[in-house]
């Protein structure tokens, strides 16, 4: 019996090793599959024009020279700082507000039940099914009637409320303990007290989860900040744009400012990728 089960020990110990082996296998083949666009971004950024129409492929890049990114910060035409600039009050400016109008909303759908909470819920999951390009003829109307094209108002408003993110917090507030809201309630506090100085404080993971995915999103925008973004508000991905024209496509340069244009996003992945986690967790989606 002794032998027999030593055995079945030493194949199931055999089998978990190759069984991990095999994972982390899977995982080096997707972080490689995931890294290698951002390869083909850097290698392409300082790569030479006659390299891009050779017919051999290079590996790495022939042009790897710190002016290759500093020369689109000097070109005047350009303005490639003014539009990160312009970028970066634009996704926090989104940020900000689609946490705060959100939570609330998520928050009076978690903790006021009723038959037209059950309604709101419905129709702010449905609009999640309608394409964001659909609304943006009536948006663009009703925004360039209120004067606020070419303006931060015009580029944040009318796009600052998220359905997603309304339901995210929704969800994490079903599982928040409701004691302490009571507890609060006894000492005193009103409802809005309550939400913003106990439920709020302890929903930091699923803030910061839904701020990294709006961040993500508003940096990353293209087709709102085409259709009410002008010279004054020019953002990042509408000045790449330019190096896309109907003489052709400045392959380098575009590549060069795309490096540029994903550091921001990549260094708040970074710092807050363990909240995404978190924040899907903590909202019952798992």
């Amino acid at each position: 019996m002794s032998s027999a089960s030593s055995g079945s020990r030493m194949v199931l110990g055999r089998s978990g090793r190759v069984s991990h082996a095999i994972k982390i296998i899977i995982l080096m083949v997707l972080a490689v599959l995931f890294l290698l666009p951002f390869y083909v971004i850097f290698r392409n950024a300082f790569t030479s024009d006659q390299a891009f129409v050779s017919p051999d492929w290079s590996w790495l890049p022939d042009n790897l020279r710190p002016s290759v990114i500093s020369g689109l910060f000097t070109d005047s035409d350009l303005d490639l700082g003014s539009s990160m600039l312009h970028s970066a009050v634009q996704s926090v400016g989104q940020t900000v507000l689609t946490v705060v109008v959100s939570f609330m909303a998520g928050y009076g759908l978690a903790r006021f039940p009723n038959r037209a909470a059950g309604v709101i819920l419905k129709l702010t999951v449905l609009t999640l099914m309608v394409p964001a390009a659909v609304t943006f003829v009536p948006s663009f109307i009703m925004t360039s009637q209120f004067g606020w094209i070419d303006s931060y108002r015009g580029l944040i408003i009318p796009v600052m409320f998220s359905a997603f993110a309304t339901y995210l917090f929704r969800q994490s507030l079903l599982s928040f303990p409701k004691e302490l809201e009571e507890a609060a309630e006894l000492d005193g506090a009103n409802p809005w007290t309550v939400m913003w100085r106990v439920a709020l404080p302890n929903s930091m993971g699923i803030v910061a989860a839904v701020s990294t995915i709006t961040f993500i999103g508003a940096w990353n925008a293209f087709l709102w900040p085409l259709l009410v973004a002008r010279d004054n508000t020019m953002t990042i991905q509408l000045a790449l744009s330019r190096f896309m024209t109907s003489q052709g496509i400045d392959y380098a340069q575009l590549f060069a400012g795309a490096l540029v244009a994903i550091a921001p996003v990549v260094i708040v992945f970074l710092f807050l990728q363990r909240y995404l986690v978190q924040g899907i967790t903590t909202s019952g989606l798992d």
